[in-house]
């Protein structure tokens, strides 16, 4: 795909990998992904805002020879992270009178990662200002969207935000623009689960200070552009917020049955109970699947059988990835058998401590659940419908 025009000397000049399935050997990618990069001809200088992953460099650099560009003075550096940063070196050289643009943070990163001589850069503060000519670029530092030295840029005349992984989402598409919001929306809201949602607080106190700028055009570095800012602007509001809705998400494993048991008849009395209930088969699952649903949901019960003497290893992956993304979840429980003892429950709840959630009283019985473990089971149904009872969800 040849570079694709958005307004009058701004252009898209990325590439789309429409089949990957796999980002940092642990995401997956069910809609591949893009890589995108923008360049903008001023009336002195011409710029080129991120790059590629290194797969995809030859495409990129081809389509900034569909414009001609034969000369490159600038080359702005958002985000070290090489599915953005990995074409630099290649342009660099390249291009030999291009200075790579970015924040100290950013700099250092890149010379450990891409080697790239530090003679090359030119080092920017919050809010410098690059002058094109008739065109003005604004950096914005954003650390912790998703890595420390993140920043966005911003084109002041155009009214255009460049701000790297920061409202993007992995969807492979010939849009331009994000046009299907629905799908969009899905991919957005996995791209945030998966990557942004560790950073839910930081990400707040971004969004408050882009109030400040008139915003016509995002052009993230994933995914299609938004013309309507307000789609993705209030996406991230509702998902950072603290509001969570009456869901209870439900992952688990069984061995033998007895967990299955525990976990349907959980998920019986919770519905009988008007509570939402998400459960994800971990031996099945897509652990995308599984971060999207954390976004919202007040609860997370987890249930698991007692392996040796531990949790099922695919529990314990489930509640390290649980605890690494730190959803806004208010409430957390465990369920589970075993057969003649062991460390399964402490284990677990020993894993949860990003949660910052209350702890409700786990049920963990031997053997196949009886007539009083189902019982337990409804009161611990009983226990969460209060618990959003209080928060004033329940419905």
């Amino acid at each position: 795909m040849s570079a694709r025009k958005i307004k009058d000397g701004v252009y898209w000049v990325g590439t789309i990998h429409w089949d990957r399935r796999l980002f940092d050997e642990l995401i997956p990618l069910p809609d591949g992904t893009t890589y995108n990069a923008y360049l903008i001809k001023g009336s002195n200088k011409t710029v080129l805002i991120d790059s590629v992953d290194p797969v995809m460099e030859r495409e990129h650099v081809a389509n900034l020879g569909s414009l001609h560009v034969d000369e490159l003075h600038y080359i702005i550096a958002n985000h070290a992270e090489q599915d953005h940063s990995g074409g630099i070196r290649r342009l660099v050289d390249t291009y030999p009178m291009a200075k790579v643009v970015t924040n100290g943070k950013c700099r250092n990163m890149l010379i450990d990662l891409l080697h790239i001589p530090e003679e090359k850069f030119v080092v920017v503060e919050d809010n410098d200002t690059l002058s094109l000519g008739d065109r003005t670029l604004e950096f914005i530092t954003a650390p912790w969207v998703h890595w420390p030295e993140t920043m966005l840029t911003y084109l002041r005349e155009d009214k255009i935000l460049f701000p790297c992984d920061l409202f993007g989402s992995h969807l492979a598409t010939s849009d331009l623009y994000a046009f299907d919001e629905a799908r969009v929306y899905e991919s957005a809201k996995r791209y945030y689960a998966e990557i942004m949602m560790p950073f839910r607080t930081v990400i707040q106190k971004h969004l408050k200070r882009l109030e400040g700028y008139k915003i016509e055009i995002i052009a993230p570095s994933h995914g299609p552009l938004h013309n309507k800012p307000s789609f993705i602007i209030d996406a991230y509001r509702d998902w950072t917020s603290d509001i969570v809705k009456n869901e209870v998400i439900l992952p688990y494993v069984s061995m033998h049955g007895s967990t299955e048991a525990m976990v349907n008849h959980l998920i019986a009395a919770l519905i009988k109970r008007g509570v939402a209930v998400k459960p994800f088969n971990l031996t099945k699952t897509d652990i995308g699947e599984l971060a999207i649903s954390l976004v919202d949901a007040a609860t997370i019960v987890i249930a698991a059988p007692t392996v040796l003497a531990g949790p099922h290893p695919a529990a314990v992956y489930a509640t390290y990835l649980a605890n690494l993304l730190r959803p806004k979840t208010k409430y957390a429980s465990v369920i589970g058998s075993f057969g003649w003892g062991g460390k399964m429950l402490e284990q677990i709840t020993g894993m949860i401590g990003n949660l910052r959630v209350e702890l409700i009283t786990p049920v963990i019985i031997k053997g196949h659940p009886k007539s009083a473990d189902y019982l337990a089971l409804d009161a611990l149904a009983d226990t969460i419908v209060e618990k959003h009872q209080a928060l004033g969800i329940s419905k």
